[in-house]
C-alpha cells in the first residue's frame, strides 16, 4: 500500500505530532504509516482523510501486488 500522508501534511504545514494528536494515535504510528511499515485501520484511514479534507483514495493506494 502506498500513501501520500507526508505530502498531505506538507501541504497544510502539519507535523507528525499534530496529525497524531488530531487522529488520536501516537507520532510513532504516523511515522510507521508514512514509511510503509504499518497499514492503518479503515477507521484511522478515514480519520486522516477527513483531517486533510480529502478522500481516502487521494491519500492511500494499492500496489499492483496488493
Amino acid at each position: 500500500m502506498n500513501n501520500k500522508i507526508r505530502i498531505a501534511r506538507a501541504e497544510v504545514r502539519m507535523t507528525q505530532q499534530q496529525l497524531a494528536e488530531a487522529a488520536g494515535v501516537s507520532r510513532q504510528t504516523i511515522n510507521a504509516i508514512e514509511s510503509g511499515k504499518f497499514v492503518p485501520s479503515t477507521v484511522l484511514a478515514l480519520k486522516m482523510a477527513r483531517i486533510f479534507g480529502k478522500s481516502v483514495e487521494e491519500i492511500f493506494s494499492l500496489d499492483e501486488e496488493d
